[in-house]
């Protein structure tokens, strides 16, 4: 019996890595979110070059990629056109990024406790999408099969 339990698992594991390199030379587009959650430039660079390197890496091999840096707590400085340390960076990657999709996600609910504690209306770079919580994005787009990255 444990021959015939090692050639079902044989069986198996070289059925997975089919399926595997089969689904990538599909064509499949790949997806990645990256957290943000300090107001730290050098985590906010990392993140900026994480993304970066995703989308020219995939581009050099022909291949479809989404990216999505989200915001929340302090890291929504990221995100600020009024504080954010890498707002040209933010620029100069977008523009590059076609046919690649990148979005800059910006936490409504962190947002709106900066404004009640600052006492007025904060504003985004216009490169930003504004999502209700940065938090529940991440789960939805890990729950959509989005790898996540934390740098």
């Amino acid at each position: 019996m444990g021959g015939f339990l090692r050639r079902c698992a044989s069986v198996v594991l070289m059925s997975l890595a089919l399926a595997s390199t089969g689904l990538a030379a599909d064509g499949k587009s790949h997806r990645v979110s990256i957290q943000v959650d300090q107001n730290d430039p050098q985590v906010m660079n990392l993140a900026l070059n994480n993304a970066t390197n995703v989308i020219e890496f995939y581009r050099g091999k022909k291949e479809d990629v989404e990216v999505d840096i989200v915001t929340y707590g302090p890291g929504l400085h990221m995100l600020r056109a009024d504080t954010s340390p890498v707002q040209d960076r933010i620029k100069q990657l977008k523009a590059m990024a076609f046919p690649a999709k990148i979005q800059f996600s910006a936490c409504n609910n962190t947002k709106q406790g900066m404004e009640k504690t600052e006492g007025h209306a904060i504003s985004i770079l216009p490169d930003a999408t504004i999502v209700p919580s940065g938090v529940v994005r991440l789960m939805e787009l890990q729950e959509r099969g989005w790898s996540y990255v934390r740098p």
